[in-house]
């Protein structure tokens, strides 16, 4: 009897709890529901005082118009966050895999100095720097390019700091079955310690990307000309026009977060993996 009232509290337990998760995932994706519906509407029907669940008409002249417009380049800058993004990205996961790893397994004297003056960079608040970055891309003659857009993005603290953590973890068994087979560091980094890491890569990476895509003050700043638009720039001149056109709006807010979807549901395997198994989201 007791076993019996035990799998009945289990399963009920596991209803209520799939329940929850049920009802929590349908509630996120209440925003991405709305932008959808939003963005193949028609400009009346979103000013109608009438909800409709779904657009009376799909309005599929939205996405072509909003590639038509003369006044804001969306290819452009589409293609321009996307050489921003897949540049930083790699050069974040080169460049802070390399200095991780050396502050975790190269012997040197100052590298726990080393370490924590990286550290301490990640106490100092952006806008602290912020003036001191612009003023020094414009003295390179910098403005208006994707060398302005880029280059003061290819390292960043934290990812260092994540990296060194991990490699710290890192079963050193490996990396010396390698040295006794003559791998030095550089090999062993590359041949042993990476493609057994690739799910933390990926979420490094992943996070990387997205804020990379999602910048915002600083490509306001440096890309003056359309030339050097970035998507987010793009889509928020709908909102500084004189003529707000809603539908468009929305359409380009939906062309803008399809990379970053697509991204995560073909990584989604190496993200969910890497976060287990570093605990950036936290025990």
């Amino acid at each position: 009897m007791a076993i019996v009232r035990s799998r009945r509290q289990s399963r009920l337990t596991g209803l209520v709890r799939y329940t929850a998760l049920l009802v929590a995932a349908l509630l996120f994706l209440v925003p991405f529901y709305l932008l959808v519906r939003s963005a193949f509407m028609r400009e009346q029907d979103l000013s109608s005082p009438d909800f409709h669940w779904l657009p009376p008409v799909w309005e599929t002249a939205n996405l072509t118009g909003l590639f038509d417009n003369p006044a804001i380049p969306m290819a452009r800058s589409l293609l321009n966050s996307g050489v921003i993004a897949v540049t930083q990205t790699i050069a974040v996961l080169v460049v802070s895999g390399l200095a991780g790893y050396g502050l975790a397994r190269i012997p040197y004297r100052w590298s726990n100095v080393v370490f924590y003056a990286i550290t301490a960079t990640l106490l100092i608040p952006a806008a602290v720097t912020f003036v001191p970055s612009f003023v020094l891309v414009s003295t390179l003659g910098w403005i208006s390019t994707l060398r302005g857009l880029i280059i003061p993005g290819l390292f960043q603290a934290l990812a260092t700091f994540l990296f060194r953590q991990f490699f710290l973890g890192f079963p050193k068994e490996i990396e010396e079955a390698a040295f006794i087979d003559g791998l030095g560091y550089w090999g062993t980094f590359w041949r042993i310690v990476v493609p057994n890491s690739m799910g933390f890569v990926a979420a490094i990476g992943t996070i990387t990307f997205i804020g990379s895509w999602n910048a915002f003050l600083w490509p306001l700043v440096i890309g003056r000309d359309q030339e050097s638009w970035t998507v987010q720039i793009a889509v928020s001149t709908f909102l500084t026009a004189q003529s707000v056109q809603v539908s468009q709006l929305f359409m380009a807010a939906l062309v803008a977060i399809v990379p970053l979807l697509l991204m995560f549901l073909f990584l989604q395997r190496w993200i969910v993996e890497g976060v287990e198994r570093t605990g950036i989201a936290g025990d």
